[in-house]
């Protein structure tokens, strides 16, 4: 599965997938992907696309849409919505069932926070970062549970963060990860007799081109060595191919076993970012 090997300046090797690879896992598998055109949400879709599996991905802006579809090989079912829009999300996954005739996983990938201290954060600042993290999932999980449960069973994967459960500000995005988390948890038992799996994956700091962590090693390299060296033992991010992959696994038949799990993909980072611990 794993296909090639590459550096990621200040760090160690980092896997990264590049097309097909012949694993088996998620090949014919039909999944939705929440968040699918930038980062760790577009990863996502790459690699379940190189390795043959029918995947639906949705995402405000409908260019970053067309300009995922026209890089894959494989067709992809696409539609521009907001997450957070009330029936928007929820029509999206019965179009998609129906397009693909059924679903067999589903990744509420689709995250971020709003607002910063706690003196800055309005409370519609909290509301909004709760509502993209802990709210969407839970929709996304509530509109396709009929439609794995007629598959005979199916795989959520919920991306929380390793804010999670290792602090560090801004309060309001730990808080909803760590709901994430918990979530996970207790549907995994509530679907557990429907042979619904559901699992949580918190990446650590992840490299991803354009973003804080990019900007911070370009822009401010004494920085970033900094925390490199004082919270990621693992030498550097890890990179988002690498969390994509773990979710991947957890979509497939190979971790029939696992459910209502936590799986961190951090490479044993300590503080999720220097304002941490």
């Amino acid at each position: 599965m794993f296909d090639r090997v590459r550096n990621v300046d200040g760090g160690r090797a980092a896997v990264y997938a590049e097309g097909g690879t012949g694993w088996s896992g998620v090949r014919g598998k039909r999944v939705l992907v929440t968040g699918g055109t930038r980062g760790l949400g577009e990863q996502i879709v790459r690699l379940l696309s190189a390795e043959g599996a029918r995947v639906a991905t949705c995402a405000r802006t409908a260019r970053d849409l067309e300009e995922l579809t026209a890089s894959l090989d494989t067709e992809t079912f696409t539609r521009p919505l907001d997450v957070t829009s009330p029936g928007s999300l929820e029509d999206f996954v019965v179009a998609t069932a129906k397009r693909f005739g059924g679903l067999d996983g589903v990744v509420a990938c689709a995250g971020g926070s709003r607002g910063g201290g706690i003196e800055q954060a309005a409370p519609d600042d909290w509301a909004a970062t709760w509502e993209v993290n802990v709210g969407h999932a839970a929709r996304l999980v509530r509109a396709a549970v009929p439609h794995l449960r007629a598959a005979g069973g199916g795989s959520v994967v919920v991306i929380s963060s390793i804010s999670g459960w290792k602090p560090g500000p801004p309060a309001q995005y730990g808080v909803a990860k760590s709901a994430q988390i918990h979530l996970a948890a207790s549907l995994a038992r509530e679907l557990g007799p429907d042979n619904i799996r559901v699992n949580a994956v918190s990446p650590g700091s992840m490299l991803i081109p354009g973003r804080r962590w990019d900007r911070m090693r370009r822009e401010d390299p004494e920085a970033f060595a900094h925390f490199v060296a004082a919270e990621l033992p693992g030498g550097g991010p890890v990179a988002p191919q690498e969390v994509a992959r773990v979710v991947a696994f957890l979509l497939s038949d190979w971790s029939s076993g696992i459910s209502g799990a936590h799986l961190p993909v951090d490479r044993a980072q300590n503080a999720p970012s220097p304002d941490g611990y």
